[in-house]
């Protein structure tokens, strides 16, 4: 049965004449798992505020949009609030209460429920979502992994037939985002919960799908079963910039011609395809190709040092920083990992001078930071992207912004506009210049953020999450920029949950857990050791390379395995 119908969709802001959304049309069936993707800025954000009426932007709208046989305009405010839910991307964008209890009753509460129906659904939902020890929680005491399943529990308390979701595992790390899917999943499987999400992260949810719509400048141009997805996009474009985005196992298989497997979809799947078409190496795992990380330290220059670094935010709450120690150095990139809530901002912050340590020292470039007087950390030192950036700006045009903080680095006018059209160019934000920050997709802004970070010419440059709501396209051409950053001498500090981005292109790897290093090293050593914090290419590959850990890297040693048979 049909459960949502759209037909010729168009969609457009206004003051603009591209459509948002062009031309959509997509049937979904009761029950059905559907996955939208593409680059940042495609429309998937919109198409999925259409399809909630309560979120429905302003602007110039055309088509049809039916839910269960009828129009969306022609539904009940009740059936509108309760048969179609929405889960955001910001976890604490979507919390409207101080208690986890009093947060999954909200929606029942508006809705006008008895209060005994409240009580046994809010009391179901807390047990079959695993909540229960949280249940009195204040939703302050949560981490963002907590938080976004809270944010499901809630619309799910309410019984809806359709589940919207926009990008929920964006803020997430990986273990958690995981656990988020397999909660949709068995919402899905086990309930008959029609699903709709919207995602840059595939490697986990794009085998769950039943469908799968990849979006182009407002229009669907594939929609098929997962296992299609990457022929088909490879039939438009054999360079299509969505291939890169696909999950691991279906990259490795489409670079790996002359096949005649069925396309693997899973870690499972693509481990199975490599074993049987590869021999493995016993007792001889392939060198690595990078230089031992201590020994490539003797030459460098630190940019950043912490020794036995203690910090807590109140004298009566435990230490978020406990004999913290890390070196990073000019010209290099050095990704921090580690799960939501271990403390990774608070040393990014530590490190920007916003938290001072209690004990222990901060060196910046050799120098104390408290020898750090007024704003001179500040200029042509360091720079923090934080994680969310929308609290970066403070105009309501993008150019707006950069003019003004270029201004306040004391630029002249013509530098100012050689400047902002340079960092422009490189980050391709020229066509979002005139816009509001708060018009933008997640991507967008980020690329907007960094732009105005990059503005104060910085040696330190400090980014906490800078992959979050980024398409694979666009990561690509933002890991170019920070090459060429490391390679002008900048030290690039990375926290991050994208260990497939810090496999790619950090030079060091660390892991971060209880107040503390644990691990750190070049990727390659890293993440071969890891169990879990690894990337999905070498749970694949390291029964037969134990290095490989990423999908180039795998590619290169069955290439070379294959070649060598021949």
């Amino acid at each position: 049965m049909e459960i949502l119908s759209i037909e010729n969709l168009t969609f457009t802001y206004p003051k603009t004449e591209t459509p948002a959304v062009e031309n959509v049309s997509l049937q979904v069936g009761e029950g059905d798992f559907v996955l939208l993707c593409g680059a940042s800025g495609c429309g998937k954000t919109t198409l999925l505020k259409l399809l909630k009426r309560e979120l429905t932007p302003s602007g110039e709208q055309c088509g049809n949009v039916k839910f269960c046989g009828k129009p969306l305009s022609s539904l009940s405010d009740r059936e509108a609030a309760s048969d179609i839910g929405f889960v955001m991307q910001n976890p604490d964008e979507q919390i409207v209460t101080d208690k986890v209890w009093h947060e999954l009753a909200y929606g029942l509460e508006n809705l006008g429920v008895p209060s005994e129906t409240i009580r046994l659904r809010v009391g179901e939902t807390a047990s079959w979502f695993g909540i229960s020890d949280s249940f009195r929680k204040s939703t302050d005491e949560l981490s963002g992994g907590q938080k976004q399943l809270l944010n499901l529990a809630a619309v799910t308390v309410m019984n809806p037939r359709i589940l919207l979701l926009d990008e929920p595992t964006g803020q997430l790390d990986p273990i958690a985002a995981t656990e988020f899917v397999s909660v949709l999943k068995k919402l899905n499987r086990e309930l008959g919960l029609t699903v709709i999400i919207a995602e840059h992260r595939l490697e986990d949810i794009f085998p769950v799908a039943d469908k799968v719509a990849v979006m182009e400048h407002g229009k669907i141009v594939v929609c098929d079963a997962p296992r299609a997805v990457g022929k088909r996009l490879a039939a438009i474009n054999k360079n299509h910039p969505m291939l890169a985005a696909l999950p691991s196992a279906v990259r490795i298989y489409s670079a790996l011609e002359g096949f005649s497997e069925t396309c693997p979809l899973t870690v499972r799947e693509g481990r199975d395809f490599l074993e049987k078409n590869f021999a493995p190496a016993p007792n001889a795992p392939l060198p690595s190709d990078e230089p031992d990380s201590s020994a490539a330290e003797k030459d460098k220059t630190s940019a950043v040092e912490l020794k036995n670094v203690w910090f807590r935010y109140e004298r009566d709450l435990p230490d978020v920083l406990r004999a913290t120690c890390l070196k990073a150095y000019s010209g290099e990139i050095f990704c921090l990992l580690g799960g939501n809530g271990v403390g990774k901002t608070t040393t990014l912050n530590v490190i920007a001078g916003l938290n001072r340590a209690y004990r222990g020292k901060t060196l910046i470039n050799g120098t104390p930071i408290a020898k750090f007087k007024g704003n001179s950390l500040y200029r042509k030192n360091i720079a923090l992207l934080p994680q969310d950036p929308q609290t970066v700006f403070v105009r309501d045009e993008v150019q707006k912004d950069l003019e003004e903080l270029a201004e306040a680095c004391g630029l002249s006018k013509p530098e100012r506009e050689k400047r902002i059209s340079e960092i422009s160019e490189k980050l391709g934000i020229t066509p979002f210049l005139k816009k509001h920050p708060l018009d933008l997709s997640g991507g967008e802004q980020q690329k907007c953020a960094l732009a105005k970070t990059l503005l104060s010419e910085p040696k330190i440059l400090l980014l906490d999450e800078p992959t979050k709501g980024l398409d694979a396209f666009s990561k690509a051409s933002f890991a170019s920029l920070l090459q060429t950053l490391k390679n002008d001498g900048l030290c690039i500090f990375i926290v991050t949950h994208d260990v497939e981005f810090a496999a790619e292109n950090a030079d060091r790897c660390a892991l971060f857990f209880d107040g503390e290093i644990l691990a750190c090293d070049t990727p390659t050593r890293f993440f071969s050791e890891n169990n879990f914090y690894t990337t999905a290419a070498n749970r694949m590959a390291r029964r037969l390379w134990k290095n490989a850990v990423t999908c180039k890297s795998v590619v290169a040693k069955c290439r070379a395995q294959k070649k060598s048979g021949e």
